[in-house]
């Protein structure tokens, strides 16, 4: 039996369901199924990882922007879901980071409280990134508590939306400013942002996740080092050792060889973790991709456990069990 663990696994707390900014998730535009499944932190949940051969669910809440007492009550909402089921469920943090101050509080709070593993944030707060002096107080927290930070695509802002409008219908717009490109090129910028601010000088043990097989940074990480570093050079690190020093990549939604054989030549094997990034997409599928990577040769028997679940488990401080 091939033991998971997978890192992007969303769900919608009550807490947000009942808000004003619930519109501004679009549940309506996914399948019936997904709309259940998105609320849904029992055994529906657990039969659907069965089903797909997951192990161990790393569960955050959909990207989202919420004022501190409404992250408060999701992150409530799944401690308890997480107790109920501790051997198959662990929780990433729901932080409000459009206070920075807050963000950092609340995630103390998950950590030390209610048992969490980590964070994942949207990745921009309505613009704004994370690389300014407003964000020190989090990132300096995230440090302190030495827990991952998965940055996770969130939709563009009004602003950024402009760029991906053009002579064609709004819902393409829409998809291309999204999944279809626009939100795998925005985290990877936002990456390099932090690295060019010098964030990860400052807080040189940070910890950053980053899914969608790296977010299209394997594909350009040696022009991007000769680029930012070599031509540059005005950082402790350059690029090429951030990247293997600070970030991991999980290969949530991307269920393609192809884009997996570049990961593994851009990324070192004990970096690489499987996600699935449930229920937007379906464990089955994942687990039909986990197939395909062993049998391809690829990896040796070792490295193929550290990318189902060793990795993660080293990363995260938790242990999976068989089912």
């Amino acid at each position: 039996m091939v033991l998971t663990i997978t890192l992007e696994e969303h769900f919608i707390s009550e807490a947000v369901r009942s808000s004003p900014s619930v519109g501004k998730l679009a549940l309506h535009q996914h399948p019936p199924k997904v709309q259940t499944d998105i609320v849904e932190l029992g055994e529906n949940r657990i039969r659907d990882m069965d089903e797909g051969g997951v192990s161990l669910q790393v569960i955050s809440h959909i990207p989202a922007l919420e004022i501190l007492d409404v992250c408060q009550r999701a992150n409530d909402q799944l401690a308890s879901a997480v107790k109920a089921r501790s051997t198959r469920f662990a929780g990433f943090a729901f932080l409000p980071m459009a206070e920075p101050t807050s963000a950092a509080t609340e995630l103390e709070r998950c950590i030390k409280e209610l048992g969490f593993v980590g964070t994942l944030i949207p990745n921009h707060a309505n613009g704004t990134y994370y690389d300014g002096e407003a964000y020190y107080p989090f990132w300096e927290r995230a440090q302190e508590l030495g827990v991952p930070v998965y940055l996770h695509p969130t939709p563009p802002s009004p602003s950024q939306r402009e760029h991906f409008e053009g002579n064609y219908p709004d819902d393409l717009a829409q998809i291309l400013s999204t999944q279809g490109w626009g939100w795998h090129a925005d985290v990877a910028l936002h990456l390099l942002r932090l690295y060019c601010s010098g964030l990860f000088d400052r807080f040189p043990a940070l910890k950053i996740v980053i899914g969608h097989n790296g977010e299209m940074l394997p594909f350009m990480i040696d022009r991007i080092e000769a680029r930012l570093t070599n031509n540059w050079g005005s950082r402790d690190r350059g690029f090429l050792t951030v990247w293997a020093e600070n970030v991991w990549v999980t290969t949530s939604g991307m269920f393609y060889l192809n884009p997996f054989a570049s990961l593994i030549r851009a990324v070192r094997k004990d970096r690489i973790m499987y996600s699935i990034d449930y229920p937007l997409e379906d464990n089955r599928d994942g687990n039909r991709f986990l197939k395909e990577v062993e049998n391809s040769g690829w990896l040796t028997q070792e490295e193929f456990e550290m990318f189902t679940h060793k990795n993660a488990e080293k990363l995260l401080g938790v242990k999976v069990k068989p089912t």
